[in-house]
């Protein structure tokens, strides 16, 4: 939804240009959304602290998330002081990775929050202040580099390339933090990967044709302007076209030569 809104309103309101394959890409987005929710895994019940703190500490979490980190590290002080103003994935691809931590914060805050308010003592477990902690941090990150990134590019591109790598990471770290896919069925899952395909055509519409001059007052004249009609050759007949400026493509002379 995120991404639909901030497309049509930056037309609107920023002057930015949103043609009729751009909102065709923002409803191909919506749609695949829709199809995602609907197939979704459900959640694994976490209900305390004391499970959210075992999951977090699980080696193949570590190991993800280190990865994040070092992608994060290289893409902060190598790629972005040289590509970012030029390539838009890199500010993106910062955000989205940073991601990841926000995410899994806020799952863990959340349950912190239900525990305080059941009168469990979650403000003297350590977890919920490292919690606090790496959601302010990622947050920080990720607000910093979304509005270098706004400042440079347009946004009707922005949101939509950020909704579909930031929904990769967080399917990601779902699958490996919380084990969601486990019990996901084939249906299930073809729909989820059906719909993730979805988006990033309709991100690819928005982002490829952004140039393009396509309403649907002008798409009868692009339709018939970008026509070829072929010329089908007989064997036995040759079309030869004399090369005459002055002279209307219509009514050129057309000599027709047959071989016997």
């Amino acid at each position: 939804f995120s991404a639909l809104c901030s497309a049509i309103l930056s037309s609107y309101l920023l002057g930015e240009r949103l043609n009729l394959l751009g909102k065709l890409g923002c409803m191909l987005s919506l749609v695949g959304s829709t199809v995602m929710v609907i197939h979704a895994p459900e959640d694994e019940e976490v209900t305390t602290l004391d499970e959210m703190s075992s999951k977090l500490k699980e080696p193949g979490f570590l190991a993800y998330a280190a990865i994040l980190l070092a992608v994060c590290f290289l893409l902060i002080f190598y790629l972005a002081p040289r590509y970012g103003q030029s390539n838009i994935l890199v500010y993106l691809t910062i955000c989205s990775v940073i991601g990841a931590f926000s995410v899994s914060s806020v799952k863990g805050l959340g349950i912190a929050i239900k525990g305080f308010f059941a009168g469990r003592p979650v403000l003297q477990h350590p977890l919920t202040w490292i919690l606090v902690i790496t959601l302010v941090a990622s947050i920080t990150t990720q607000i910093n580099y979304l509005n270098k990134s706004l400042d440079i590019f347009n946004t009707s591109l922005v949101f939509p390339i950020y909704y579909v790598l930031f929904t990769t990471i967080v399917i990601t770290t779902s699958i490996i933090l919380f084990k969601e896919w486990v019990t996901m069925t084939v249906v299930d899952i073809i729909g989820t990967v059906c719909g993730f395909l979805t988006i990033i055509l309709g991100v690819f519409l928005l982002h490829a044709f952004k140039d393009m001059d396509v309403s649907l007052g002008n798409l009868p004249e692009v339709l018939q302007s970008g026509q070829q009609v072929p010329v089908t050759r007989d064997d036995k007949n040759i079309l030869i076209e004399v090369d005459n400026s002055s002279i209307a493509p219509e009514d050129k002379p057309k000599v027709f030569m047959i071989y016997t």
